[in-house]
């Protein structure tokens, strides 16, 4: 199969304001409606005949199905999103092995290899792979696997615990600080006095 041979005339001259030029594609020229017959886009310039989304700032809305209930009605919705989802930064076993061994692998040596991203956030080590090198591992949380990978290669995991997502309004609740209620909450605070 015979191979294309492009005709491009190399040109190594350093770039100076004289001979800069934008890359190919990145000009485009604007559509110019509304300019005749011959262009395409004249008189209705591209909008068709009448209706709303022929009209200045007409338009329907997205999900708009003409007044027939729209499919994210129609849909059946279940569950909610808790407000007190705990995030973790997840970190598993065969990530490690990078490391050398007797290594102390904590938050801050993860985050210069670039293992995670949010330090604020707690790290929860799971059981994924297998771990050659013994390290010493510090975590908020590991899971079961993650315990026996490390003490498998004779390293040691130090499980630091973490503060839960809403504990702070629970203290508060319980000090008996006045929190704005809704509903059933507030009325189980009106038992407890």
């Amino acid at each position: 199969m015979a191979t294309k041979k492009t005709d491009k005339k190399e040109n190594n001259e350093p770039k100076n304001l004289g001979n800069l030029s934008p890359a190919k594609g990145s000009n485009k020229s604007r559509k110019r409606l509304g300019r005749g017959i011959g262009s395409g886009l004249g008189k209705t310039s591209g909008k068709g005949h009448k209706g709303q989304k022929a009209r200045k700032g007409g338009g329907i809305r997205p999900g708009f199905e003409g007044g027939q209930m729209p499919l994210y009605m129609r849909l059946p919705k279940r569950g909610f999103t808790s407000i007190f989802k705990q995030q973790f930064n997840i970190v598993n076993i065969d990530t490690l092995e990078n490391f050398p061994a007797g290594t102390k692998v904590d938050a801050a040596a993860l985050k210069s290899a670039g293992l995670i991203r949010d330090t604020k956030l707690p790290i929860k080590l799971l059981g994924r792979g297998e771990l050659a090198n013994k390290l010493d591992i510090v975590v908020h949380k590991a899971s079961e696997g993650a315990k026996a990978a490390v003490e498998k290669a004779g390293g040691t995991l130090e499980v630091l615990g973490y503060a839960k997502r809403g504990d702070a309004a629970r203290a508060k609740l319980m000090k008996g600080k006045k929190i704005k209620l809704h509903g059933k909450n507030r009325k189980m605070q009106a038992k407890q006095k």
